[in-house]
């Protein structure tokens, strides 16, 4: 399913193998590849990034995005929908990161905003969940603030590209929360915009 999600100031359009150059660059931004808790392309990694993500799409249990500014085009970050469980109605928002200069700005809300309201009204899920380092306290207060609520703690949930276990934090809306938490983004981006 190719999907572009629109919203006011950027669009989710689904990523292709084109893009590892405007990724790349994005991500110089911050040099976010150096992160230690999330997962970023760089120069020497972007074409097994992309492969990973759009393997994903061709099995159909990922739909991965680039984060584009409406005004200009321009890449600046990246997303996605994994762990796509049809039968089940849940998937995951994660892989999610943006460059530096576009932090702490609408971004991150509309981006959330556009999947969360597409996986609730469109694809009709009942759960989408979150999952994050236990030590990205940024990354944990942005979930919380899009009103998701913290599960638990899921002990060496994965290992980390530098060998670390990594401890991560689970977090989900689900569908009875999705109308109040639709609202409050809403007036998030109202005052954004």
């Amino acid at each position: 399913m190719e999907t572009t999600l629109k919203g006011h100031g950027i669009s989710l359009r689904p990523l292709q193998y084109s893009d590892a150059d405007a990724l790349v660059h994005a991500a110089a931004d911050g040099e976010l590849w150096n992160l230690t808790v999330t997962v970023v392309p760089s120069p020497t990694t972007v074409d097994s990034y992309l492969k990973k993500a759009l393997d994903g799409r061709d099995a159909g249990t990922v739909l991965p995005f680039v984060i584009v500014l409406n005004d200009t085009g321009e890449v600046i970050g990246s997303t996605r929908f994994w762990k796509i469980d049809r039968l089940n109605r849940k998937l995951e928002i994660g892989s999610s990161w943006i460059s530096a200069r576009w932090q702490k700005t609408f971004v991150n809300t509309e981006a959330k905003y556009l999947m969360l309201r597409f996986a609730f009204d469109v694809l009709d899920c009942v759960r989408v969940q979150f999952t994050t380092d236990e030590n990205n306290q940024k990354s944990r207060n942005a979930i919380l603030r899009l009103g998701a609520q913290q599960e638990g703690i899921v002990r060496h949930e994965r290992i980390m590209p530098d060998g670390r276990k990594r401890n991560s934090v689970r977090f989900s809306i689900i569908d009875d929360e999705w109308p109040q938490v639709r609202q409050s983004l809403e007036q998030k981006l109202a005052v954004n915009t």
